[in-house]
C-alpha cells in the first residue's frame, strides 16, 4: 500500500507523521520527496548510502544543419528557445525537456544532451529502507526528481509512505498520483483550516481516498476539527501538544522507538488508515 502524507504547508506535522508510520510498520519504505528541504534522513540517519544522480534532457542545435527555420521556436510553448543572430539559444532553467524540437525540426539539426539537476539518495535505516530526493540549488521544479524517485515504489509489496513537499502546486501532484490513500495533516488553527481546505481540494480532484490527522491538539475550540465534522471528512486521529514528542521531534529522534505509548499512537493510526483503505477499495469494488 502506497500512503501519501500532505500538508497545505511547512511544519503541519507532515514529516512526524510519515516517519512514524514507517518505523512502526513490520518493513516499509519511506520516500522523502519534500526534495527542495528534505529532512527524513536526518531522523532515519540511514547506513549503507547509495547515491544515484537525476538528469535532464535538454536541446542543443548542431549550426552546420540549423538553417534558422524557427519551427522549434514556434512549437515551445514555454518559450525556452530563442534563434538570435544565426544561433539557437537555449534557456536551460525553463526547458521542460519535452522534446518536441528534437522531434519537429525539419532539419534534424537538434539533439540533446544531461544535464544534472539533483540526486538520489537511498540506504537502510533497522526495518526501513529509505529513499531520499535532493534537488540542487537554484533548480526551478523538482518535479523531474520526484518522478524518478517514485519510479521504484510501483514495484514494491511492501508500505510505502510518501513525505509531499508541502502545499498543492505540481510536485505535490506528482508525489500522490500513485498513492493508493492520502493522509492530510492539519493544525487546529483557523489558519490551518485554510491549509487543510487547499490538500483537500487537491485530494478530491485526483479523486483519491483520504483521512485527516489532526496534530497539536489542545483543550478547547479546534477550527480544524469543527470544519472536518462540517464536511463529513474522517478524522482519523488526533494527536495532542505534547512537549516530550516536540522535543524528541526537534532533536530527529523517531519517537515510536523511544517509547511505546508514541509507539502505540503511530500503530493506532496506521491501523486506521488500512481499515478505511480496505473500506474505500471495497467500496470502489
Amino acid at each position: 500500500m502506497k500512503i501519501a502524507v500532505l500538508s497545505g504547508k511547512g511544519g503541519t506535522g507532515k514529516t512526524l507523521v510519515s516517519v512514524n508510520l514507517a518505523a512502526v510498520s513490520p518493513e516499509s519504505v519511506y520516500i522523502d520527496c519534500d526534495v527542495e528541504e528534505p529532512n527524513g534522513y536526518l531522523f532515519f540517519k540511514p547506513q549503507d548510502i547509495k547515491n544515484k544522480r537525476v538528469t535532464v534532457k535538454l536541446p542543443q542545435a548542431d549550426s552546420k544543419l540549423c538553417n534558422g527555420c524557427r519551427t522549434c521556436v514556434n512549437f515551445c510553448k514555454f518559450n525556452a528557445l530563442a534563434y538570435i543572430k544565426n544561433n539557437l539559444i537555449v534557456f536551460n532553467e525553463i526547458c521542460h525537456s519535452c522534446g518536441g524540437c528534437l522531434l519537429f525540426c525539419p532539419q534534424k539539426a537538434i539533439s540533446e544532451k544531461d544535464r544534472e539537476i539533483g540526486m538520489i539518495q537511498r540506504g537502510i535505516s533497522g526495518n526501513v529502507r529509505v529513499v531520499t530526493g535532493m534537488l540542487n540549488i537554484g533548480e526551478a521544479s523538482g518535479v523531474p526528481v520526484i518522478e524518478k524517485l517514485l519510479q521504484d515504489s510501483r514495484k514494491e509489496n511492501k508500505d510505502v509512505f510518501i513525505d509531499c513537499p508541502p502545499g498543492s502546486a505540481c510536485m505535490v501532484m506528482e508525489s500522490i498520483k500513485d498513492a493508493d490513500y492520502c493522509i492530510l495533516v492539519a493544525e487546529p488553527t483557523i489558519f490551518g483550516v485554510h491549509n487543510l481546505e487547499m490538500v483537500y481540494e487537491l485530494v478530491n480532484l485526483f479523486q483519491k481516498p483520504f483521512g485527516v490527522v489532526l496534530n497539536k491538539c489542545l483543550e478547547g475550540e479546534n477550527p480544524a476539527e469543527d470544519y472536518c465534522l462540517q464536511n463529513e471528512i474522517k478524522i482519523l486521529n488526533k494527536i495532542p501538544f505534547d512537549l516530550e514528542l516536540g522535543t524528541m521531534n526537534s532533536n530527529g529522534q523517531i519517537a515510536v522507538r523511544k517509547h511505546p505509548k508514541y509507539r502505540d499512537l503511530f500503530q493506532n493510526l496506521l491501523q486506521a488508515v488500512r481499515k478505511e483503505a480496505r473500506h474505500e477499495t471495497a467500496s470502489d469494488s
